[in-house]
């Protein structure tokens, strides 16, 4: 139920989808009070949430930045790479589809190329509301082999349906033969700060990798400042869904 719960409240928080719902109710409510509020406020809604700087210093502000290769101050045991970034549905299935989180994927085989790991646990099943059997583990350890990852050095978890099912399987997997500090955990820089808080809570605070950083150079232009962005919607809907996630988590005590 939690889980059906957390993945729904995400879906209707989204800024498009009030704004949507606003615009909507301002053509189909009669009275004109209620159709002029909900007009307004929907135009209002997305002019905030279409703007580049706001979206990107809220961004920012939020996602868990990286650090150059160069820097990484030792070699891990093993990188723990957290799924969510193939399209389970593309077609054909003769490949791998990847979405905008690739990079979670690449920098993984960058750094066991570049020596920083040594074997690579990948956890994550399906975390879609209806499964359809695919786990993406096994999509995920497919591409690392094609670039290059031994097969013998990775270890797929696919059983997980989100974050704090993930640390708990990753802990009972390593427990007893590693500690967390040999272990570092890979995933996007937005979603980075409820990874990390659900794999200390679980009891194995490992080091951090950002990738897919999403946020970029602060920029004084008219672009940024006034002309309306997707992008910048797109920032806001990932981030407010990580907020949702936090609170979700926070509530269910997996925080």
């Amino acid at each position: 139920m939690f889980f059906f719960l957390s993945k729904t409240l995400s879906y209707v928080t989204l800024p498009l989808v009030i704004i949507v719902v606003s615009l909507l109710l301002s053509v189909i409510l009669r009275k004109p009070a209620w159709k002029k509020w909900f007009f307004r406020t929907g135009l209002g809604l997305l002019l905030f949430f279409s703007n580049d700087f706001i979206a990107n210093e809220v961004f920012k502000a939020w996602e868990m930045p990286t650090v150059p290769f160069s820097e990484l101050n030792k070699k891990y045991e093993w990188g723990i790479l957290l799924t969510g970034v193939a399209k389970s549905t593309a077609e054909p299935k003769d490949r791998v589809h990847f979405g905008s989180g690739a990079d979670r994927v690449t920098h993984t085989v960058q750094l066991y190329k570049l020596g920083y790991l040594k074997k690579v646990l990948v956890s994550g099943g399906s975390g879609r509301l209806i499964d359809i059997g695919e786990r993406e583990a096994d999509v995920i350890a497919s591409a690392l082999i094609l670039m290059g990852v031994p097969d013998s050095v990775i270890v797929r978890e696919a059983e997980t349906r989100n974050t704090h099912e993930s640390a708990l399987a990753v802990r009972k997997i390593l427990k007893g033969k590693y500690t967390p500090d040999q272990c570092l955990l890979i995933t996007s820089g937005y979603h980075m700060r409820r990874s990390l808080a659900c794999y200390t809570k679980a009891g194995w605070p490992t080091d951090t990798f950002s990738t897919n950083i999403v946020s970029h150079k602060r920029q004084y232009t008219f672009d940024s400042f006034v002309v309306p962005s997707l992008e910048a919607l797109g920032m806001w809907q990932t981030v407010i869904r990580e907020w949702v996630g936090m609170l979700a988590y926070k509530m269910a005590g997996y925080i």
